[in-house]
């Protein structure tokens, strides 16, 4: 038990995964939870759902609470830290917040502990994966419980460069994106052959499933599982060689650097680096 009042700005469906988290595995009380947001009616259904205090003013909410949670879209991150004046000066701000850097956040919030995070959207179940970073001024408790929080929602990586969690932004924090779009278009051509969609559904979810459980236990690279079964002259090795003609590895590691430049610009950055798989033109 974390004994912690814990003040969520923003209550959507990430911040509500976090406190059904905490609940579930036994780290914090209903009643220590706070969650605040513009619609009355969202805070009621938490309250209703968890047992939460609901909040719309996110001072109030944040007045007793030793641990803050920024749960809210970037493009609202200004304007929201403008209203937050009182947070207590050995709090712990954790941030969620996509592009959002440290510096930042300290800068608007004129406090210096602050955890910076990006989880992703398996998170809702407890089966997602946040990497995390602190500021120096965070103490050993203090990171402690931003790691109990964090994984309330799943696995947790701590990285001591912030640099990573643009990175990460782009890689599983949107992931699920690029997983949930490869699963529609097997489904889709699924059904295009000719199977009822409710079989092709099966089908495809139940291979994705299969297939990362077994590369987690295989414990290989995964060119080494798809040699497995790809044999000469047969339908996998048809099928690769069309994926490879269409450019399938070069449009993912594309996607992945949009999306990295993307946080990027979220946080008034600008990228470092061009991976290999860009040419001048992308850049």
């Amino acid at each position: 038990m974390l004994k912690k009042n814990i003040a969520f700005i923003g209550s959507g469906a990430m911040a509500e995964a976090m406190m059904a988290g905490l609940i579930r595995q036994k780290l914090a009380r209903p009643e220590e939870l706070s969650a605040s947001g513009p619609r009355p009616e969202r805070g009621q259904e938490l309250k209703k759902k968890y047992g939460v205090k609901p909040f719309t003013d996110n001072a109030a909410a944040v007045h007793e609470a030793e641990v803050v949670v920024l749960s809210i879209k970037p493009q609202r991150l200004s304007e929201v830290m403008k209203g937050i004046k009182s947070v207590r000066p050995d709090g712990l701000i954790l941030s969620i917040v996509a592009g959002a850097s440290i510096k930042k956040i300290s800068a608007g919030l004129k406090h210096k502990a602050i955890v910076r995070s990006m989880p992703n959207t398996p998170g809702q179940i407890g089966e997602g994966i946040t990497v995390w970073a602190a500021s120096h001024e965070t103490s050993d408790e203090q990171r402690e419980t931003a790691r109990k929080i964090l994984g309330a929602l799943g696995e947790e990586v701590f990285v001591e460069d912030e640099s990573y969690l643009d990175m990460a932004t782009a890689l599983s924090g949107t992931g699920p994106a690029y997983v949930f779009l490869f699963t529609e278009a097997l489904i889709d051509a699924g059904v295009h052959m000719g199977f009822p969609r409710r079989i092709a559904e099966q089908l495809v979810l139940r291979t994705i499933k299969g297939s990362a459980s077994f590369y987690e236990q295989a414990e290989k690279h995964p060119a080494a599982l798809r040699n497995q079964v790809t044999s000469p002259g047969g339908t996998s090795a048809e099928a690769l060689y069309y994926l490879e003609k269409a450019g399938f590895r070069t449009a993912i590691s594309r996607a992945v650097w949009a999306a990295y430049q993307r946080s990027l610009e979220l946080g008034k950055e600008k990228p470092t680096h061009i991976p290999e798989a860009l040419d001048e033109e992308d850049q």
